[in-house]
């Protein structure tokens, strides 16, 4: 892999795509983990206006301070960037405190979480005139669909959307993102614990990116591929299909009821 070649190239991508849009720069919500870190150190280096920010919702202490530490050494390297705390957690415990009991099992109030990171982002994004940038990457959004539907995966665009997450480890650390961010699990940090990725899926991000891969060949050599596998990867490539077919919906457009024409002209 290329990569700082594959850095000046997204880089470039940024700046362009910015520029044409008219807008000033980016807001870029940073967790603590890997990818915000490497999509926000991308964006750093358009030169443009870049707005880090730390949403901690009941947040664990070593994220908060993974995302501080990143965002204050970000800053110094770069005077394009700034950072800002905003701390949801009282506007959660509204939400908690209106929402009817009944409805707020673990997994709707992780989602709930993380659409009112979505709307914050896009609230200082609106004011500054700023272009929300994700920070998912080609497993988490093409492949076992990690995210959540008009949260983290509601952006304006995707820097490394199509870098598995060994390729966006290699960019951190030619990017010199700091080595307690390299070494953390990875996590969504949405549930108020310390429960990781690999625990949620029952896989590793290595372990997906090889059934990603296999989904990937033609059909022939997949089925011959399928008899090599050991029963754990056989395991692994089933959680994929099971999430990757679950989170279509996720993928693809939102789909549109066509009006047959003779309905619309009668």
């Amino acid at each position: 892999m290329k990569t700082q070649a594959i850095i000046d190239h997204i880089v470039h991508w940024l700046t362009g795509y910015v520029e044409a849009a008219g807008m000033n720069g980016f807001v870029v919500g940073v967790s603590g983990g890997i990818d915000s870190a490497v999509t926000s150190s991308l964006c750093a280096r358009t030169g443009k206006p870049v707005l880090l920010l730390n949403m901690p919702i009941y947040q664990s202490a070593d994220q908060v301070k993974r995302s501080s530490d990143h965002i204050q050494a970000l800053a110094a390297d770069y005077p394009n960037v700034t950072g800002a705390d905003q701390d949801l957690t009282p506007a959660f415990a509204a939400l908690e405190t209106g929402f009817p009991a009944e409805i707020q099992d673990d997994l709707t109030m992780a989602n709930s979480r993380s659409r009112l990171r979505m709307l914050t982002l896009y609230a200082y994004a609106g004011h500054h005139r700023m272009l929300v940038a994700g920070t998912g990457n080609k497993v988490e959004d093409f492949g076992v669909g990690f995210y959540t539907k008009y949260g983290d995966g509601g952006v304006d665009l995707s820097p490394i959307a199509d870098l598995v997450k060994s390729q966006v480890y290699e960019l951190g650390r030619a990017l010199g993102v700091r080595e307690s961010i390299l070494k953390a699990p990875p996590t969504d940090g949405l549930f108020g614990d310390d429960r990781t990725d690999e625990g949620q899926i029952g896989a590793s991000y290595d372990e997906l990116e090889a059934a990603m891969a296999h989904e990937a060949l033609p059909e022939a050599e997949k089925t011959a591929a399928e008899t090599t596998l050991s029963p754990r990867e056989k395991e692994v490539l089933a959680i994929y299909r099971q999430r990757h077919r679950a989170n279509r919906h996720k993928m693809e457009p939102i789909p549109v009821c066509t009006i047959p024409r003779e309905l619309l002209e009668g």
